[in-house]
């Protein structure tokens, strides 16, 4: 008996995937890459199931999925190259393995499980515009999730697509950049403007070298006066720069020091430190005590035997300081070799990721990253009114997975230790470290390292050292000047007043017009929610806590 077919059309939004560059990466090496997509396809399996997807059909590197909403679709995309972007920086730049991510909102055909129709189309074509471990939607998703997501939005305008009759006008994601920030958007009216007068400036100077040359074009190509051409270049150049997409993440990985438990928190969202250019690195001479990630006895150690060592030497270390240096030895090459090595040894004896990077070469820093981003000091402020007792359950941002390691490793383990978190529920810590000073640096460089932004320290030995809200649920941290929700006029006001709050539980409520409500310095959560929601309604309506101490907050 035939197989019966049951059609079903519905509106969908359409998730499509496919690793760039798989085929070269399969030639290359076959095995490696298959074992890789094997796990990176668990990770993107299970951020789609969470947001409520559905995968359709897969072939190969690709995946196809369904989501009831565009915005769970946006964000599990943004998680999916988030979390990814940590598991590349583990690689050399030509082995990473970078998903390109397309979404529509279309009408298709449910066959017997699989959808069919120009949505499941139309999301491939976006797939194929995006940039390498980029995001590119369409109009109708923009639409849905413009207001919704806290991302900026390229506009790419109307693009004509493979097998598509009509074109498809899409929208760039902003993703993170190299140094953790999002790169600003210009608006798309603006964007079209700055590319018409690009083209017209280039189109204008090859029209001067053509006039100017006066013969064939094979003859203005090859001797077209320098400066003529030197114009049609930079406007080249110039309206390349302004869609070029980010560069690919320097390989970088973490591994846990000898005596103390260091662990990325397995969480989307965290990136690399920004790459800059070997000449700038190198012109930093080595000073120990500017060295990141490794702790002050190493640092000692290195201003008594690395400093006035002989040529030729060298130093490397990861974000959790496992480090060797090496001098006296043949080479400048040697040196270098030698002390990747012997880090690298003492790096694989941990159970952490095992990658070293050389950081200095003789008495010159060559290190290809930036420092990692540090919050302003006090790092710790100790407030009875608001510490508590530490508990895995109620840390802040991070997934059950964070939560239940930090029980396993973190809650019965000796001191020092402390706990550095990220506003994208990065967390890193360690655990049996001597000075505190020492344990909350280096932390807080690890996780910023990771996040590619400040972290806070969230927990210090035993004790929650910041208001971590329970009757409300945090969800990132709360930047006064560029929280949309409070009017614009009363953000210095907001800051200025939780400035002068420094003791006690401190929220901030929001009416629909914006105007804020106070409740400051609270002996309890509940004391700080209240006050903020009274104070709120003298002067706006519809209030909501959007603030508890360091964080926004949302009803749990």
């Amino acid at each position: 008996m035939a197989e019966q077919i049951v059609l079903k059309r519905k509106i969908a939004a359409i998730f499509a995937a496919d690793i760039a560059g798989y085929s070269r990466l399969v030639a290359e090496d076959e095995e490696e890459t298959l074992r890789r997509l094997a796990a990176y396809r668990e990770v993107v399996d299970d951020f789609i199931a969470r947001a409520g997807g559905r995968i359709f059909n897969t072939a190969g590197d690709a995946v196809l999925a369904e989501f009831p909403s565009a915005v769970e679709a946006v964000r599990c995309a943004i998680d999916i190259q988030e979390s990814l972007r940590t598991r590349n920086m583990a690689f050399p730049p030509n082995r990473q393995m970078s998903y390109r991510i397309g979404i529509t909102i279309g009408d298709v055909v449910e066959r017997n499980g699989d959808l069919l129709g120009d949505g499941v189309n139309i999301a491939a074509r976006l797939e194929s515009l995006a940039d390498v471990g980029g995001i590119c939607i369409s109009r109708t998703v923009h639409e849905q999730v413009a207001n919704k997501l806290s991302v900026q939005f390229a506009d790419m305008g109307a693009r004509e697509v493979k097998n598509i009759p009509t074109p498809v006008h899409a929208y760039r994601v902003a993703m993170r950049r190299e140094d953790g920030t999002y790169a600003p958007v210009p608006k798309d009216g603006r964007l079209r403007g700055v590319r018409r007068l690009l083209v017209m400036a280039a189109a204008a100077a090859g029209a001067l070298v053509a006039i100017a040359a006066g013969t064939s074009f094979y003859l203005d190509y090859r001797e077209s006066k320098p400066v003529q051409r030197d114009a049609a270049k930079a406007a080249a150049e110039a309206l390349a720069r302004l869609s070029a997409k980010p560069a690919s993440p320097t390989p970088e990985a973490a591994s846990p020091s000898p005596g103390s438990t260091a662990l990325p928190a397995g969480q989307p969202s965290p990136a690399p430190q920004p790459a800059v250019s070997p000449s700038s690195a190198s012109a930093e001479r080595f000073a120990p005590e500017a060295v990141p990630f490794i702790s002050e006895r190493t640092r000692i150690a290195l201003a008594r035997d690395y400093v006035p060592a002989p040529s030729h030497k060298a130093f490397a270390t990861t974000i959790n300081g496992v480090s060797a240096y090496v001098s006296g030895q043949a080479s400048e090459e040697a040196a270098k070799t030698a002390a990747l090595e012997q880090c690298q040894q003492r790096a694989e004896a941990s159970n952490g990721p095992r990658k070293c990077e050389l950081y200095a070469v003789g008495d010159d820093v060559v290190y290809a990253h930036s420092r990692p981003p540090l919050p302003p000091q006090p790092w710790v402020r100790h407030d009875p009114l608001t510490e508590r007792a530490f508990s895995a359950a109620e840390m802040p941002l991070i997934r059950d997975t964070g939560r239940d390691r930090l029980a396993a490793n973190y809650g019965t383990a000796r001191r020092t230790k402390a706990i550095a978190l990220g506003p994208g529920g990065q967390f890193f810590y360690s655990v049996g470290g001597d000075l505190v000073d020492d344990v909350v640096r280096r932390n807080l460089e690890a996780c910023g390292a990771q996040a590619g932004t400040a972290c806070i320290i969230v927990a210090l030995d035993d004790t929650f050292v910041v208001p971590v809200p329970t009757v409300m649920k945090a969800t990132g941290f709360f930047h006064v000047a560029s929280h949309t929700a409070i009017a614009a006029e009363s953000r210095d006001e907001v800051a200025r007043r939780l400035a002068a709050a420094s003791s006690g539980w401190n929220a901030i409520a929001v009416g629909t017009a914006g105007h804020p409500g106070y409740g400051l310095n609270g002996d309890r959560e509940e004391t700080a929610i209240g006050g903020a929601l009274a104070d709120c309604a003298t002067r706006d309506s519809d209030c909501r806590v959007i603030a508890i101490g360091p964080f926004t907050v949302e009803d749990n």
